[in-house]
């Protein structure tokens, strides 16, 4: 018997096999939750539905997060499936591509900052707004955050401030939810090849550093974060909300690191 066994969990941002939502879909589902996965748009709700299969979901919603009508909708059929869930995973994020290259200055827009904010911020607050009279005692929301909120990363340019804005998100909304017992956390993972961090510019060379400086000298996987994210949202966790969980090898620890 896993440790989410009678957990039901909502999760959003499987895109494919290599997303971080797919690994915390597996060990979830290997901990005895019951899943229930959203998809973006209809090229990839067959790719998606099959993915679900490999690991017993039955429920597969669409989900646009930039849209509060498709959220409450998905919501609406998800009560035809369930009365409650105890679980949600927001792991979205976007910016246009233009703006994850080159310089800070020259590559930041008003359209694209309202954006990456809007899908990658905004967006975790609203599936708790519309979600949260389906929420179960004892439940736990997460959010896939990365380094580039607290600390300046090359490429990452607005994606930063964006990532910062949903981990204040996460402390304001654990404030707000603790009363009912519902609990709010954040797990920012190491930089791991998705199709989203493929936009990144040079982000085969990011790894690569990565990999050369983390304690752990290597990049972490799908699997690293699947089961943090599988901890965060047990009863196992239970005392813990407003936090950001690194997942990253221990990179964010190194202050400087010397030519082996």
């Amino acid at each position: 018997m896993g440790f989410l066994t009678g957990k039901r969990a909502v999760i959003a941002g499987i895109a494919s096999d290599r997303s971080i939502a797919w690994g915390i879909a597996q060990a979830m589902a290997r901990e005895g939750a019951e899943i229930a996965l959203t998809y973006q748009s209809e090229r990839l709700a067959e790719r998606v539905r099959e993915m679900a299969a490999e690991i017993g979901a039955s429920i597969c919603l669409p989900l646009d997060v930039s849209s509060d009508e498709e959220i409450m909708r998905m919501y609406e059929s998800l009560a035809g499936h369930w009365p409650s869930f105890d679980i949600l995973v927001h792991s979205v994020a976007f910016a246009p591509r233009e703006q994850l290259v080159g310089r800070y200055l020259d590559t930041v827009t008003r359209e694209g900052s309202q954006i990456a904010h809007d899908i990658s911020s905004y967006s975790f607050v609203a599936m708790a707004k519309y979600g949260r009279s389906m929420l179960s005692k004892q439940s736990a929301l997460l959010t896939l955050s990365y380094l580039g909120a607290v600390r300046s990363i090359p490429n990452y340019n607005i994606m930063g401030p964006a990532k910062a804005s949903l981990e204040a998100n996460v402390r304001f909304m654990a404030a707000d939810l603790g009363a009912a017992g519902v609990r709010v956390n954040g797990i920012s993972a190491g930089p791991i090849k998705t199709l989203a961090a493929s936009g990144v510019g040079d982000f085969r060379q990011m790894l690569q550093h990565f990999a050369s400086i983390a304690p752990l000298r290597r990049n972490v996987t799908i699997e690293d974060v699947g089961n943090a994210a599988a901890f965060l949202c047990s009863d196992l966790a239970s005392g813990i909300t407003g936090e950001i969980v690194y997942v990253d090898g221990g990179f964010h620890t190194v202050g400087m690191s010397m030519p082996d």
